[in-house]
């Protein structure tokens, strides 16, 4: 009786192994044979110069493209704005997602703060330059319609958010020469990554 149970187990393990090598075979057989047709199709049919979409890349269309801002204020538009203003358009624009004051946030993160431990991470605290929220708000903000807003009122949200946070007085007017000049309470958070790959990495 042991030896009759022995005796099938082996059977079905070789049955397993033959399957398997089987089906392996078949795989292997299958994609030479995809392979092959799909050069064989490739080769047949040469590839057009152009697919029929798209337009050309005029220079008008690059410079509505070519909307970054630097940190020391390379790219930033004319106009200005101050925290008056810009409590305008948050109320129409921004306080649905971010909350009525900014720091309690909605259906997106808080954006006022001061906490130097981060929690939660906000432009008062975790922020290095003021102009990148010049260059995320002109891109990327309202969410619904991004790129809508005018500089004066991107210029204006900045001062908003700048002096909720108490980094600039209530009536400073901010633009394209006072934006740089904004010293962010965490620039000194960051540090250039001089890191090559070696021991040195920390």
């Amino acid at each position: 009786m042991i030896w009759a149970s022995a005796d099938v187990r082996g059977l079905a393990a070789r049955a397993v192994a033959t399957i398997t090598i089987t089906v392996l075979g078949l795989s292997v057989a299958g994609g030479r044979f995809l392979e092959a047709a799909g050069q064989q199709q490739a080769s047949a049919t040469p590839r057009p110069e152009t697919f029929g979409f798209g337009r050309p890349a005029t220079s008008d269309a690059i410079a509505s493209l070519d909307i970054d801002v630097m940190p020391d204020g390379t790219g930033l538009p004319p106009g200005s704005g101050t925290s008056a203003s810009g409590a305008r358009t948050w109320g129409r624009a921004c306080r649905g997602c971010r909350g009525c004051h900014g720091a309690e946030g909605g259906t997106a993160a808080a954006v006022v703060g001061r906490d130097p431990s981060g929690r939660p991470l906000t432009v008062g605290n975790f922020w290095s330059y003021a102009t990148t929220l010049f260059d995320y708000i002109n891109r990327a903000m309202p969410r619904p319609t991004p790129g809508t807003l005018t500089p004066d009122q991107v210029y204006g949200l900045v001062a908003w958010i700048l002096a909720k946070n108490e980094i600039i007085a209530e009536d400073a007017a901010m633009n394209a020469e006072t934006l740089p000049a904004v010293v962010m309470p965490a620039r000194d958070r960051f540090v250039p990554d001089d890191r090559r790959g070696g021991p040195e990495v920390r």
